[in-house]
């Protein structure tokens, strides 16, 4: 969908369909104003009527209104006067679309000026507003006979005061590129694992590659990773026919020699759980234990989209967990990169064991700051449920940036704790470390796990469990999260 953003009369502009706010209480904001006016106070006359209270979200259409260019109106309810918030505004945002995806007009226009949201200048509210409508009409068909009728709707012009115009064509631009990388990131979290395994996202790096001459890929398969150490990251995969990939995608927009930010992602393309089996009820969601990895690859297409003037690492952790009679057992101990040995008591705590190799393997671009993203532990969906993801790491200014991050971006996390007395639940009589730490705070052994391979540099660790992909029913699926809050932080490190 194309948007364009303008600084006009509304009431003036030739459109399919003409999006007015409406407070509560029938309240109109200067541009609908001047809208009611041109009309002969048509819009009065329909509020007056009752139809629509003005509650966000609830919607009213009007078609041929007097002296208009607007072949309809859609008035669109936004609830009390600079009281809508970010999840309110998501709820209208949804409603309008709603009713322009059922609509036969191939554009549509929408009044800014008088959406007034709590805390967001024209540029956040702008932002929000086309990345959740850019959002609004994935779909995944791919292996539907029958595909989606493609809709009429195909261009949304942004009216806006001509002292925003700046800023609301940043926010366009930016929020574009967010929702390409959503895409990106639900794409490959709705793909079947026979489909999307290791060397799948492999040769989907070595495509982006391809279209972009300032992306460098390399593959690390298993005879490198051998040569290197990697023996955690080569014990979870050796139950699976599937052979296991280290994806590194080096992204050089910034100066030469700066020191780059570093995205890694665990990349588990099905997780049985291997020996330490799981239940079979929801095993099917396991494809989505690539959400890390995905979402990096779609903050990475933001990133290219953006062309952002940023040195930036991508390393993938990428393996298929499985059971077999070669398959890693309970108690078996693995050396890793590092040196570091590990008691594996739980097989189907692997996200960890690929992802300290992969740490480990971060060091040697020695870089600004590392944020590994997982779908870690189904103990931080109990803790945190599916509205925010959990964070912790080993600075807190790294950390403080990348709760802003999620702030801004309405993408947010929930720093949970990395005290000393949760390291010692690791501990280990026959190795270093084990690879659990019991059935207490869960979330926080497991971050604990990973900062014992990241003292180097800076780090923070993301778990997105809850947060990855909507879990059951028809509306099963993944979420794209979480490249806005990835994407914002390194947004706020491009230099000044």
């Amino acid at each position: 969908m194309d948007f364009i953003v303008k600084s006009a009369r509304p009431e003036t502009l030739k459109t399919a369909t003409l999006v007015i706010p409406v407070g509560e209480g029938g309240l109109l904001g200067a541009t609908a104003k001047a809208v009611d006016t041109a009309s002969g106070g048509a819009i009065t006359t329909l509020l007056k009527r009752g139809d629509l209270a003005g509650k966000p979200g609830q919607t009213l259409l009007a078609h041929g209104l007097a002296n208009l260019k607007a072949e309809r109106v859609l008035l669109v309810g936004t609830g009390k006067e600079a009281e809508l918030s970010d999840r309110q505004l998501r709820k209208v945002v949804a409603a309008v679309y709603g009713v322009l995806k059922t609509l036969a007009g191939s554009d549509a226009l929408l009044a800014l000026q008088d959406l007034q949201v709590k805390g967001r200048d024209a540029y956040g509210k702008a932002r929000l507003l086309v990345e959740s409508l850019a959002d609004a009409g994935y779909q995944f068909d791919r292996f539907k006979s029958q595909k989606a009728t493609p809709g009429a709707l195909k261009k949304i012009t942004l009216i806006t005061d001509k002292a925003d115009t700046a800023a609301v064509e940043r926010a366009t631009r930016e929020a574009r590129a967010i929702a390409i990388g959503m895409t990106l990131t639900k794409d490959l979290g709705n793909l079947p694992p026979n489909i999307c395994h290791p060397s799948y996202l492999a040769e989907q790096a070595k495509e982006l590659a391809k279209a972009h001459k300032n992306l460098k890929v390399d593959i690390l398969d298993e005879k490198k990773l051998q040569a290197l150490g990697a023996g955690a990251f080569l014990a979870v995969a050796q139950g699976s026919d599937q052979p296991p990939r280290m994806i590194v995608m080096q992204y050089n927009g910034g100066r030469k020699g700066d020191k780059p930010h570093a995205l890694v992602g665990k990349g588990i393309t099905f997780d049985t759980g291997g020996i330490s089996i799981k239940p079979a009820a929801g095993m099917d969601e396991m494809k989505y234990d690539m959400g890390g990895a995905a979402s990096v690859f779609g903050t990475l297409r933001a990133v290219l989209e953006l062309q952002l003037p940023i040195n930036l690492v991508c390393l993938l952790a990428c393996a298929e967990n499985m059971p077999s009679g070669g398959a890693t057992r309970p108690g078996d101990i693995v050396t890793t990169m590092s040196g570091q040995t590990v008691e594996i008591l739980n097989t189907d705590a692997e996200g960890r064991l690929v992802l300290c190799d992969t740490l480990t393997y971060a060091e040697r671009f020695k870089p600004q700051s590392v944020i590994d993203i997982a779908t870690l532990t189904g103990a931080c969906i109990v803790a945190l449920g599916s509205n925010v993801s959990g964070l912790m790491g080993n600075d807190d200014e790294l950390v403080n940036q990348i709760l802003a991050a999620g702030r801004q971006a309405d993408d947010r996390a929930w720093q949970l704790p990395l005290y000393d007395e949760y390291q010692e639940q690791l501990d280990s009589p026959f190795a270093d470390i084990a690879n659990i730490g019991g059935p207490k705070a869960g979330t926080i052994t497991a971050g604990c796990f990973l900062s014992r391979f990241t003292k180097a540099y800076k780090w923070a660790h993301l778990d997105i469990a809850g947060t990855a992909w909507v879990s059951g029913g028809k509306d099963k699926g993944a979420t794209g999260r979480p490249v806005p809050l990835l994407t914002q932080y390194l947004l706020d490190r491009v230099p000044a």
